[in-house]
């Protein structure tokens, strides 16, 4: 964690080099978060002594979310207490969730907050310092020119990054483990977790040893646990992280990482303990809530998944984190423990805050008419049905044109309520799609086969799995064999044909990467390459960090600037 206001600059004695970073200082546009205008003024006036003119102010965070859509800001202010209940932790997650700040920006939490709590939840989400109140206008400079400075050293490693030049990335670390050894480790974090989404598991792995074999740090086990665990080796992986848990119990995305290795171990229970001591410790991780509410449903513990449900949603009053499917899962838990009215009551309050949204009309009608179902009046509860089978294809239509992916929790619900509502038909061939679309995600797996489990057909369950999972290899061997066969133009129209029916994760990457191997051949079609460009971008929507993603990402950028084009991702 970095040390509180008021430090020395360390390596950054050397008065010319001083001189400069205060001049660059004074060209930085700077966003100071505050709801309380007179404290936007008094810091727009410290900064002015310092030669900071370019300095906006925001007093809630949907003002930062506005002005950061429009502006590029070098810095960013904020205090930690922010408009409705929410903190400047929160807002970063959102920032960074989101890609609205690049990684050059520098992130700065102002705080008077003491707590253990705030204090480790902001060590979590790793802002660039933090100042406690009250700080001295030299105090300031002297922070924000030690993490200029450091933005400047990694500014190559962050330029490689976002443009999706990844091998160009870990060049550039290389560069500053040899000629700044100061950010030696900063550089080996990035090279590590770079060699990571590339599949590079082993060369992750020595990055991570080399690092151990220096100095004592949380985050090099854990990437070198991350790599165990990703060549199976789960015991190993959990013995890691229960180390690091023991040493640095702060550190707390091992009790996330822990928890995968738990799930992919079967022990679901194990699982949500590890995520429940994690959420005590830092209450204001949505994510991680959310995470905890997805095993406590799958465990029945249905008060723990309630309680969890319920806090992201009061969490993400106003953010733009806040989905229609955490209004869905709370919903759904309430009906399931027979409490149909609070279930109606997160029904109406997602009607209010979402309106307009077709998702949450459709959420609306299918939450409706599972409280019908419970109730005993299964014809009303079918009308309701009816209307939201309808309703389906308008959802899908618009979020296509959105670009944003239609819910796949709220697929399975309603084929849930088909299910209890005499539709059977429907029901499978809703679970067909999905299952089929989102094979490799072990969560909305474990929920379609709660659905079948709950409406008496575990069994029919399990086989609609196995076929889909047999008919998902069959589709994607087709194209692949041609390709081995050197029929490239035929591997792209079979691996096409197999991500239009089925786009899951593997087939839209196969098919981008197909397209883009044979431009690579016969020359850059601008048809071609916006199919290519719209499988790549919506398997990004399912997993941005998935090693196969990262890989066709690459490729395109490899292709594309073979020809001379601009890459946007």
């Amino acid at each position: 964690m970095n040390t509180p206001a008021g430090n020395s600059l360390g390596a950054l004695d050397d008065e010319e080099m001083l001189l400069v970073l205060q001049q660059s200082l004074t060209k930085k546009r700077v966003l100071i978060v505050d709801r309380h205008s007179p404290a936007r003024d008094s810091l727009r006036l410290m900064l002015g002594a310092l030669g900071v003119t370019a300095v906006h102010g925001a007093g809630s965070s949907a003002e930062v979310i506005r002005q950061v859509k429009g502006n590029r800001f070098d810095i960013i202010l904020s205090d930690f207490v922010l408009d409705d209940g929410r903190d400047g932790q929160q807002l970063l997650e959102e920032l960074r969730h989101a890609h609205l700040i690049p990684l050059a920006t520098v992130y700065m939490i102002i705080t008077s907050e003491r707590s253990y709590t705030n204090v480790v939840a902001l060590a979590e989400l790793s802002p660039d310092d933090y100042l406690i109140k009250p700080f001295t206008s030299e105090q300031l400079q002297a922070r924000l020119v030690r993490s200029i400075y450091k933005k400047h050293v990694l500014r190559k490693i962050y330029e490689q990054i976002e443009r999706g030049e990844l091998h160009e990335a870990i060049a550039a670390c290389d560069r500053v483990i040899q000629q700044q050894p100061m950010y030696q480790y900063d550089a080996l974090r990035f090279k590590g977790e770079l060699l990571h989404q590339l599949g590079q598991t082993g060369e992750a792995e020595a990055v991570y040893r080399r690092v151990l074999e220096g100095r004592i740090a949380p985050w090099a086990k854990m990437g070198l646990a991350t790599a165990l665990r990703d060549r199976n080796a789960l015991d190993e992986a959990e013995q890691l992280a229960e180390q690091v848990l023991q040493e640095a119990p702060d550190f707390l995305s091992t009790y996330d990482f822990l928890a995968s290795v738990h799930e992919a171990q079967g022990k679901l229970k194990e699982a949500q303990t590890v995520l429940q001591r994690a959420a005590d410790v830092s209450p204001h991780n949505t994510v991680r809530q959310r995470l905890v509410g997805d095993v406590a449903a799958r465990n029945k513990d249905l008060l723990a998944a309630e309680k969890a449900y319920s806090k992201v949603i009061a969490r993400s009053k106003g953010s733009s984190l806040r989905t229609v499917d955490d209004f869905a899962n709370l919903s759904r838990v309430l009906v399931e423990r027979g409490d149909v009215e609070a279930s109606r009551k997160v029904t109406a309050e997602m009607k209010r805050e979402l309106r307009g949204d077709k998702q949450a009309e459709l959420a609306a009608l299918v939450s409706e008419s599972l409280c019908l179902e419970a109730e005993g009046a299964p014809e009303k509860a079918k009308q309701l049905v009816d209307h939201a089978l309808s309703l389906q294809g308008e959802v899908e239509a618009e979020s296509h044109s959105k670009g944003r992916g239609v819910s796949q929790r709220l697929a399975i619900d309603l084929a849930h309520a088909c299910y209890a509502t005499g539709k059977p038909a429907d029901a499978e061939k809703i679970m067909r799609q999905v299952a089929a679309e989102n094979h490799e995600d072990t969560h909305l797996i474990g929920h379609i086969t709660d659905v079948f489990a709950k409406t008496g057909r575990p069994d029919a369950g399990k086989a609609l799995l196995e076929q889909v999972g047999r008919e998902i290899v069959e589709l994607n061997n087709k194209g692949v064999m041609a390709a081995r066969a050197g029929d490239f133009e035929g591997s792209v129209h079979l691996l096409m044909q197999a991500a239009d029916q089925v786009p899951n994760l593997q087939f839209l990457v196969n098919a981008a990467k197909a397209i883009y191997t044979l431009m690579d051949q016969k020359g850059w079609s601008p048809t071609l390459a916006e199919r290519a460009f719209d499988y790549l971008q919506r398997a990004q929507r399912k997993d941005r960090k998935s090693p196969k993603v990262v890989s066709a990402r690459q490729l395109y950028v490899t292709v594309a600037k073979k020809y001379g084009i601009e890459t946007t991702l």
